[in-house]
């Protein structure tokens, strides 16, 4: 019976969650599921902490291939509120969708350019111009992706929501759940 390799502290060849979420470009919940779900071997320390072997991580990299490590429809998430972002995404990954997030307008034009959202999930008050302002430079540029605005400052009707192109409005404080069962509706996972 062969042993596996243990992990040494410091061992470059072996990566802490957080650092394996970074080499992947992940949140950390997402290396969790990906880990229990079998897909990202991990070695669990007596402490309970997982460990991942760097080779395991290009390997699943590769099996993946380009633009592969997506779980569902890509979700783009604006906001310039660092921690909002993260919890809306842990939410959405959960439910198997791909995040990608963005704290300015030029930000989720970078984002949106890279990999065409499948959904929007979009503040409306955003340093420099606003989440409308955004809204309408995406349909522009990627025609019609489903957006769902969201502000605490800001009170729209349905009406008005449709008629500058978004498909939803949700008033902050929400409950993240809201915002996925929301998206759920636009965009199956």
């Amino acid at each position: 019976m062969v042993t596996p390799p243990q992990p040494k502290r410091g061992d470059p060849d072996w990566l802490t969650l957080g650092q394996a979420a970074k080499f992947l470009g992940v949140a950390q919940s997402t290396i969790r599921k990906w880990s229990d779900q079998g897909r990202v071997p991990a070695f669990y320390t007596p402490g309970r902490h997982r460990r991942f072997l760097r080779s395991d991580l290009e390997a699943f990299v590769d099996r993946s291939g380009p633009g592969g490590l997506e779980d569902g429809p890509r979700v783009l998430v604006v906001d310039d509120n660092a921690e909002l972002r993260a919890l809306v995404r842990a939410n959405l990954e959960r439910e198997g969708y791909d995040v990608a997030e963005a704290g300015s307008a030029d930000e989720a034009l970078e984002v949106a350019a890279e990999r065409t959202p499948a959904l929007v999930l979009l503040d409306v008050v955003l340093p420099g111009i606003d989440g409308w302002q955004l809204l309408q430079r995406l349909q522009e540029l990627h025609g019609a992706v489903p957006v769902i605005m969201f502000s605490g400052q800001v009170d729209a009707t349905s009406a008005e929501v449709r008629q500058r192109g978004a498909k939803a409005f949700v008033g902050k404080p929400f409950d993240p759940q809201q915002l996925v069962d929301r998206a759920r509706q636009l965009l199956p996972a």
